[in-house]
């Protein structure tokens, strides 16, 4: 079923509408070398063949997974040849091309900026991530985005119609609901839906000379989703982001959305738990104190019972750090005295301050004049701790904090 022209691609409206870039481009044959960016089944070889149909081009496909650089300028002469001969332009299309090493890419580069051959990659990986700067400079990056259900739904419905390429001469009586079950459980996959007809459609005996596709049976064809999430990709960096800035910002539901995602696709219950500790310290930090406490537990929990039972203390941690009251008051101070530390002049430990414990300390002045804070009303004495005025920990009016101000305010007043 895949498409053979522009008017079959189903989806990807915003690069390929009416007066588009690339719809422009593609029907006055003035193709450059492109890149497409996008989930598995959003139609990014689909593109490139019907490019190179709509272009009359010629069409070399290779997989960067089981290529080398010998291959690669076998196909880059043969287009050359091809040009010279026929007069014909070649589209080399690259699959997963950011498993290409920076030298394989760079072997490309003299062809591509010459135009001959039109390269045209795909991945799944941030380009500007995965994509020598070269040689995506020279290359108009494309992302591609996972198809509607809709979308999807009327591609299942044009292969159950397609007598010659789809299902069409099979006779098949296929449930609304059935069909709209794999649109949304596909993810905006097109093959994986198409497969998943495929599977249920020709595993289903006849009754009465026609095949009936029913939910059950479409439950039964398609396997668990599989969620987009590279573990070390920005997929991964993208989700956790979302998951911090989530509980951050005090939205629980959002939080637990992101923790469902990651441990549905096998995320390290260790790197989220991890991640929970350090939001409750940073964001959560003294407005209240028992966050990191609930935090370190789960760590600790989960870490204990393992999965699938770790998903719970990790949501009982996330949602309280989500609802806690926030203040980064502690984090702003160890940042602003850090860079002190760094930058500045290292400031001298006060001698009624030092290490008085050791022989001949005494003799040294240390511990002199030191004065226990225990010794005086209300367990404080003014005395000097550093021997410069310097102020890293405002604390705030959140939660908790407020009465570390108060006592704070009461004591730099005496």
């Amino acid at each position: 079923m895949r498409p053979v022209s522009l008017a079959e691609v189903a989806g990807q409206t915003h690069i390929l509408g009416e007066g588009k870039l690339l719809t422009r481009a593609i029907q006055s044959d003035k193709i450059a070398s492109l890149v497409f960016y996008g989930p598995p089944g959003t139609g990014k070889t689909t593109l490139a063949t019907v490019i190179s149909n709509e272009t009359k081009s010629y069409f070399e496909p290779l997989n960067a997974a089981a290529s080398n650089v010998a291959e690669l300028r076998k196909a880059m002469e043969k287009a050359k040849q091809r040009l010279q001969a026929e007069g014909r332009k070649t589209i080399l299309f690259v699959d997963e091309i950011h498993r290409f090493n920076k030298a394989q890419q760079d072997v490309l580069m003299p062809d591509v900026e010459k135009g001959n051959p039109i390269l045209i990659g795909a991945t799944t990986h941030n380009p500007f991530f995965s994509i020598v700067s070269p040689l995506l400079s020279r290359s108009l990056v494309f992302e591609l985005k996972p198809l509607s259900e809709v979308e999807i739904k009327n591609i299942l419905k044009r292969a159950l119609e397609d007598p010659t390429r789809g299902l069409g001469k099979l006779l098949v009586e296929a449930d609304e609901e059935a069909l709209d079950f794999i649109s949304k459980i596909a993810d905006g996959d097109a093959r994986r839906a198409l497969n998943a007809l495929e599977l249920g459609v020709l595993t289903t005996p006849k009754q009465d000379g026609k095949i009936h596709f029913t939910k059950k049976i479409a439950e039964e064809s398609i396997q668990k989703k599989a969620v987009v999430y590279d573990a070390d990709e920005d997929q991964h960096y993208d989700t956790i982001s979302a998951f911090i800035k989530s509980m951050r910002g005090s939205d629980p539901d959002a939080a637990l959305y992101y923790l469902a995602k990651m441990l549905y696709a096998g995320e390290d219950t260790r790197f989220i738990a991890r991640r929970i500790v350090i939001c409750a310290a940073e964001d959560v930090g003294n407005a209240d104190p028992q966050a990191i406490v609930v935090a370190n537990a789960a760590f600790q929990v989960s870490e204990f019972v393992g999965m699938p039972e770790a998903r719970i203390p990790l949501a009982q941690a996330t949602v309280y750090v989500a609802c806690a009251p926030k203040s980064n008051a502690a984090y702003l101070g160890i940042e602003k005295a850090m860079a002190d530390v760094a930058e500045g002049r290292t400031l001298e430990v006060p001698k009624h301050l030092k290490d008085a414990g050791y022989k001949g300390a005494k003799s040294l002045g240390h511990g002199e004049g030191y004065r226990y804070a225990h010794d005086f009303p209300g367990h404080h004495v003014d005395q000097e701790y550093l021997p410069e005025k310097r102020r890293y920990y405002e604390p705030t009016e959140q939660g908790h904090e407020k009465t570390f101000k108060e006592y704070l305010d009461k004591i730099r007043k005496i």
